[in-house]
């Protein structure tokens, strides 16, 4: 059990700097696009949360990619399995049940969810902090 643990708090360290990373890329993007994207706000706000969007699903990818990685070398399913894939469905918790994790690496699967629950919290924030940031504020207020 303190392998599983130890291995997916590895991976959870890995994909926070990861998600780090394409944080940065986002406020960057944001404000790039804000600055570039025309004055109409309707367009500007679809340009910059077009934008911002983009990054954090690559991010996301890039993070169920590690996961997936980490699965492979450790042999987590059956063989044949889509790694990809069975990443994918823990990641999100979409639980199909379809695929599960060998006995020996069974806590591995929640914790892969626990890292993919704290990365779409992190990012709704992001994608609310930028909406703030571009949106005017309401009259009176500042």
């Amino acid at each position: 059990m303190l392998r599983q643990f130890l291995l997916g708090i590895a991976i959870s360290v890995c994909n926070i700097a990861i998600h780090a990373i394409f944080m940065d890329a986002v406020i960057r993007a944001a404000r790039n696009t804000s600055e570039r994207a025309p004055s109409h706000q309707s367009l500007r706000l679809i340009a910059v949360m077009s934008a911002t969007a983009l990054v954090l699903m690559i991010a996301h990818l890039a993070e169920v990619l590690v996961w997936s990685f980490a699965y492979s070398l450790i042999h987590i399913a059956p063989p044949d399995t889509d790694l990809v894939y069975f990443a994918f469905v823990n990641y999100t918790t979409l639980g199909y049940g379809d695929v599960t994790p060998l006995e020996r690496w069974n806590l591995l699967a929640p914790m892969t969810a626990m890292n993919g629950v704290l990365s779409f919290g992190w990012s709704t924030a992001v994608i609310f902090e930028v909406l703030r940031r571009i949106l005017p504020a309401p009259s009176g207020e500042r």
